[in-house]
């Protein structure tokens, strides 16, 4: 099954037969400095300073919030003092004592209440970066996610026609997180729900009927009030008349109406699988709504399922506080007990007319899920579904009983603005007035719309101006990011004059610059990016815990500015330029760090779904 055409290894089988099990664990020089710290205070165990079994659990070890402070902070101290009936200053001094004396820590300090600075001699940070060139690009992904299956659902988008700026936001989320939670170890399927029934496909039914009855010469007027009015839809009407002349006009509506509908949604979605393909985006699997009530009543059976567990129940609802009387019903109907997982009222499953409500489908479309074996689920939605989040959830917790073994996260991707020079581009899907994502995609890029859309947090309302995102200056990040990367390639065109006896193939010239002293690497400039390659597992893990992929977009713009500053500071100093004439080992230690850069740059722009570019034209 066809997963993406981005270079993105999908498991970390590679990476572990070159790594070594340990070896992946170690690439997290936190992880690293977190095991001496809990290595000291088991010392302080032995010694009599801590009580036996004490509780590690809450230990940590992060960036300090001033970086003047040092590389690292433990709250070791802190966490550990009530258990321990000490004061936490006094068991922050017994386990820096213990520190200091470790081979890779350079100075250790107790600060405030008993907070304890690290700062790490510079051997740790060159074996971080040998660490990153042993690794290539799989340097940071790892094992957390330990083969849990994990379905992440996304886009989603009704099937009544293109897919526009704001669909783009939550397709290009979607795909960055399945690719950042693969690269942390997890089996991940990426799926796209298709709305094919009710109420918006009865509209689009309709509208394709007319459209075939106008491409007949039928003077069909305005496109009436609630259905589509887009030019669009005239693709139905026309590949109709082609295969059925005027025959659907002498059909009954019971007869057509299913023709029109499946052709309808066929076109609709052929659209849609190639606005994603131009974005770059290709679920695993296609799960049609109308599937669940096909070939068998799957939202009964699931009605049925939590009615057993004693989770449905007949009922009357009080009216909803605020809404018209027209939107409430005062009868007895179906209800599932959602306040007895976390909702705020309990939610009906049939309409007054017998059919299913919307929440109904969506319970047994996720009981699908975990039937598949999925133990964790991520459902991406737009904004206007906020309110749909604690249903859904308490639904999920009854579908997974006592033994809690499915779980659901749902993100919340908000609204794009599209401006083009700050001014705003107007879009209405109703109105067929609405900017095509294949429109923008085609304007500006895919790059530059994958990076942007994960340049700030799902749940932040973003700006998109598609004549910035196309700038080429430190203000767009895209750009900047990708620019870094070149830079970088850059750097080994231009070495081979002066040292053509580097290898040429890529897994032997990493090998070659891996034996490069790397302790000429003395300059702070030098040592910051050495710092922040090491950063990156921590990061990478993090963001795949709390399903955060903008963190990668956030630490390459940081990473690449790092370099730009060592780059330019060569400028002005030539005795810190990359390439020195006169000093072969410096250069290749250098080369060794510009390779961790662009090493790193490659691997977090892959997870983004975003090219590294050789060069920038």
């Amino acid at each position: 099954m066809v997963r993406s055409r981005f270079d993105l290894t999908r498991n970390l089988g590679y990476a572990r037969q070159r790594l070594g099990a340990k070896a992946m664990t170690d690439q997290n020089i936190f992880a690293t400095i977190l095991n001496k710290v809990r290595s000291a205070n088991t010392a302080l165990v032995a010694a009599g300073m801590l009580p036996a079994g004490i509780d590690q659990s809450r230990v940590v070890v992060e960036p300090p919030r001033d970086a003047d402070r040092g590389d690292m902070a433990t709250n070791a101290a802190m966490v550990l003092a009530k258990d321990a009936g000490k004061k936490p200053r006094e068991l922050a001094d017994a386990i820096s004592d213990r520190l200091r004396a470790d081979a890779l820590i350079d100075k250790v300090e107790v600060a405030g209440p008993g907070f304890i600075n690290l700062t790490l001699k510079p051997a740790a940070w060159v074996d971080a970066l040998r660490t990153v060139l042993r690794a290539g690009r799989q340097y940071g992904h790892g094992t957390i996610g330990n083969g849990t299956k994990v379905n992440v659902e996304y886009v989603s988008a009704n099937p009544t026609g293109p897919m526009h700026v704001g669909h783009c936001r939550g397709a290009v989320f979607g795909d960055a997180l399945a690719n950042l939670l693969i690269a942390a170890g997890y089996e991940v399927t990426r799926e796209y729900y298709i709305n094919d029934a009710g109420a918006q496909i009865e509209a689009l039914t309709q509208t394709g009927f007319l459209r075939y009855r106008e491409a007949l010469g039928e003077n069909i007027g305005e496109i009436p009030e609630g259905l589509y009015p887009g030019d669009y839809v005239k693709q139905v009407g026309d590949e109709l008349k082609a295969d059925y002349g005027d025959e659907l006009l002498k059909k009954p509506e019971s007869e057509w109406k299913p023709i029109v509908r499946e052709r309808a949604i066929n076109i609709m979605m052929a659209d849609i699988r190639n606005d994603l393909w131009s974005l770059g985006v290709v679920p695993d699997v296609f799960f049609s709504e109308s599937s669940l009530t096909e070939d068998g009543d799957k939202v009964a059976s699931t009605i049925e399922f939590l009615r057993k567990r004693g989770h449905i129940f007949e009922g009357r609802l009080p009216p909803p506080k605020g809404a018209p009387v027209e939107d409430y019903e005062d009868r007895e109907q179906t209800l599932f007990h959602a306040t007895a997982f976390g909702d705020d009222v309990d939610r009906p499953l049939k309409k007054s007319d017998g059919s299913y409500t919307y929440f109904a489908s969506d319970i047994a479309y996720h009981k699908s899920k975990i039937d598949r074996g999925f133990s964790s689920m991520i459902d991406v939605w737009g904004a206007d579904h906020g309110g749909y989040v604690k249903r859904m959830q308490a639904a999920v917790k009854a579908l997974s009983g006592n033994a809690g073994n499915a779980d659901l996260d749902v993100k919340i991707v908000q609204l794009v603005k599209l401006m083009r020079d700050g001014q705003p581009v107007k879009m209405s899907k109703r109105a067929g007035e609405f900017v095509t994502l294949r429109e923008v995609v085609e304007e500006v890029g895919r790059n530059a719309v994958r990076f942007m859309m994960l340049y700030r947090k799902n749940d932040a309302v973003l700006e998109f101006d598609l004549a910035k995102v196309i700038e080429q200056s430190r203000d767009n990040p895209v750009f900047y990011v990708q620019y870094g990367h070149a830079r970088g390639r850059s750097v080994f065109r231009n070495v081979r004059e002066f040292l053509p006896d580097l290898p040429e193939d890529p897994d032997a010239l990493v090998e070659a610059l891996g034996k490069a002293p790397l302790d000429r690497l003395e300059d702070p400039g030098e040592l910051g990016l050495m710092r922040r390659l090491a950063l990156y597992p921590r990061l990478l893990e993090g963001a795949a815990l709390a399903h955060e992929p903008h963190r990668i977009a956030f630490y390459l713009y940081e990473l690449a500015s790092d370099f730009h500053a060592q780059w330019n500071r060569g400028k002005d100093m030539p005795h810190l330029r990359f390439i020195m004439q006169n000093d072969r080992e410096v250069t290749l230690a250098r080369l060794a760090l510009v390779q961790g850069v662009v090493t790193v740059l490659a691997s977090g722009l892959a997870t983004l779904g975003v090219d590294a570019p050789e060069e920038m034209r």
